[in-house]
């Protein structure tokens, strides 16, 4: 059972890039069988977020606390650099207070992705550190998203701003709060314990969460194509941008070896995306959403081609310190 699950869950996360989209294209395909169960969505998402906080505990968050320079500059540009950018951009190219500025926007707004964790760990970066900043984000993140979209659209658009950090507050910090609870009584124990069952489960979940937002949005796709054209780009840049600023926050931060780069640069160019279906399906129209879902599409493949130039580049540097040993 061990053994099945380790190889379930190593090879879920080495083809993400290619699950994902197929379980997006997926749900737009079997939309009129599967609209039914959009309900469970919240609930699917609520057991991810807690899987996700039993690998946390307070030893991680007080390593946060001693260093939090990585976290405040990462968060900083994660969540008022890039939503700038977006905005800029929306504007530009669609106007203001168009429902593809606003999904822009909200791609920027929603809290980082646990799945940066996993490419983290894959290219050698610092998984308690990424992890601990997830956390964070994750818990701010009811007053982070309602507040930006306020802050930018607020005079323009109308929604329940109580209510989406009400939901955020369920599906998120709850849930995580939980994990990590769990995670101190049982003295971290619990994750391994637990992982032959929970790890699949939580992919599997997450896999779900996609599948069913994509049926909830497919019925209005079909009148958006035409705008495509034009939102594919301005989503391909903005998901660029969003791990390029992580770059930038490693050279603020004057970081030295790969370790630092690697995490910022993941951790600020994935966003839960799950996330931004929710609250896009939930509180705007049906184009706002397009922009995120978009991101799903994106955000994966981008972390893979990263993910090889670590690669290459851990290659090369390898190779001329092996020279210079050879020539001193």
């Amino acid at each position: 059972m061990r053994q099945w699950s380790a190889a379930f869950t190593r090879n879920f996360e080495k083809y993400m890039f290619a699950i994902i989209p197929c379980t997006l294209l997926l749900g737009f395909v079997l939309s009129d069988e599967l609209i039914a169960f959009t309900s469970w969505i919240p609930y699917l998402f609520a057991y991810v977020t807690f899987v996700m906080g039993i690998g946390c505990g307070r030893k991680h968050l007080q390593g946060v606390l001693q260093k939090p320079a990585p976290v405040f500059v990462t968060l900083l540009f994660a969540h008022v650099a890039a939503p700038l950018l977006a905005y800029g951009l929306g504007e530009l190219m669609f106007g203001h207070g168009s429902p593809y500025t606003i999904g822009l926007v909200l791609f920027t707004a929603i809290p980082l992705g646990v799945s940066s964790v996993l490419w983290v760990s894959m290219s050698m970066g610092n998984v308690a550190l990424a992890l601990a900043m997830v956390i964070v984000d994750s818990a701010i993140s009811p007053f982070v998203v309602p507040g930006l979209i306020q802050w930018f659209f607020g005079a323009n658009i109308q929604f329940d701003t109580l209510g989406m950090i009400q939901d955020l507050m369920l599906i998120i910090v709850l849930p995580t709060v939980l994990g990590m609870i769990v995670y101190e009584l049982s003295k971290g124990r619990f994750k391994e314990w637990s992982a032959p069952v929970t790890l699949p489960i939580s992919k599997i979940c997450f896999a779900g969460v996609v599948l069913l937002n994509a049926a909830a949005i497919a019925p209005q796709l079909s009148a958006l194509r035409s705008d495509l054209v034009l939102v594919i780009p301005a989503v391909f840049l903005i998901v660029a941008l969003c791990y390029g600023l992580g770059y930038v926050c490693s050279g603020i931060l004057r970081a030295k070896g790969r370790e630092l780069p690697v995490t910022l640069a993941y951790t600020s160019g994935m966003r839960n995306i799950s996330v931004g279906m929710v609250i896009a399906m939930s509180y705007f129209s049906p184009q706002t959403a397009v922009p995120v879902v978009l991101g799903i599409m994106l955000q994966q493949p981008m972390a893979t081609l990263q993910y090889s130039i670590f690669v290459r580049i851990a290659s090369y540097r390898g190779k001329q310190k092996l020279q210079e040993s050879k020539t001193s």
